[in-house]
């Protein structure tokens, strides 16, 4: 994940919800580093979660 660039206005709303919210945040662009998963896959990534109470995350490759 990359940091997103934020013009002023941007950054100045950020910042504002920061203040609101009383914790740090970090703006990401809007692409995810996970694979796209089929339900068929979901279902036995979170089948295997369940299993071995433990919490997967599948990235792209």
């Amino acid at each position: 994940m990359d940091p997103a660039e934020l013009d002023d206005a941007a950054l100045a709303r950020v910042r504002a919800l920061e203040e609101q919210l009383g914790c740090p945040l970090v703006a990401y662009r809007p692409e995810s580093p996970y694979a796209p998963l089929t339900d068929e896959q979901l279902a036995r990534l979170r089948r295997t979660e369940a299993e071995l109470g433990v919490q997967l995350l599948a990235y792209r490759p």
